[in-house]
């Protein structure tokens, strides 16, 4: 039996010749999993995407948070910065992630939504759009929606809530434009008084909010409808 409080277990996610690796969370009864896509120079460890995939685990949406590169290469990024803007890198990550997952006897059978920040949105994006209905609802935090490109916008099926801060004035912009290419169930979020960071008292908490809802209601209609 499981404990009220879900243990998180480390995994090795193949991609190609490397390892990735996550943190998984399963609560009892998970009626979904996401797949967290961490923003540039930022990792598995990250303290925002960590409050927010607690909040989905009360909710029962189980997390994968992992770090899109290897160590070697995070290494490399600090001093380069060459990995982090590099999208279809990041893309194909997160592909291998989504196949080791519903590779998983235990989690093949959840429906499987994607949770981005800042750059990992245009990751979680494209991955998305080359998925088609395998990805059943997407989040994106302060993301970077452009730099998936107009062609893959348009070819999102997921559902998906792009979430800014009401004081990210460049990035509300950027998201808005993204909003009108999309084709997809959407809706665009604004957290009042939010900056990119959503460091403000309170705005974290909202992200986390609007986020499990997002995803509970999408996960829901896919059981219900299964």
């Amino acid at each position: 039996m499981m404990s009220n409080t879900p243990a998180t277990r480390e995994v090795r996610i193949p991609a190609g010749a490397a390892w990735l690796y996550g943190d998984l969370c399963v609560p009892a009864g998970a009626t979904g999993l996401v797949l967290f896509a961490h923003g540039s120079g930022s990792g598995r460890h990250s303290a925002r995407n960590r409050q927010v995939a607690s909040h989905l685990q009360r909710a029962a949406i189980a997390t994968l948070l992992f770090d899109l590169l290897t160590a070697q290469e995070e290494q490399v990024d600090v001093h380069t910065r060459e990995h982090r803007f590099d999208i279809p890198l990041l893309t194909g990550r997160m592909q291998d992630a989504t196949a080791w997952v519903q590779a998983q006897p235990e989690l093949r059978d959840l429906p499987v939504g994607y949770f981005g920040a800042s750059t990992g949105s245009a990751a979680a994006l494209i991955a998305a759009a080359r998925l088609g209905h395998r990805i059943r609802a997407l989040v994106s935090r302060g993301g970077r929606p452009d730099l998936a490109g107009p062609a893959a916008l348009a070819a999102v099926t997921a559902p998906t809530l792009l979430i800014v801060g009401g004081a990210d004035g460049t990035v509300l912009d950027l998201n808005r434009e993204a909003l009108a290419r999309m084709q997809c169930e959407k809706r665009l979020a604004v957290v009042p008084g939010a900056t990119h960071l959503f460091e403000e008292p309170g705005t974290l908490e909202q992200v986390a909010e609007l986020a499990a809802a997002w995803f509970s209601e999408h996960m829901a209609r896919v059981e219900q409808s299964a």
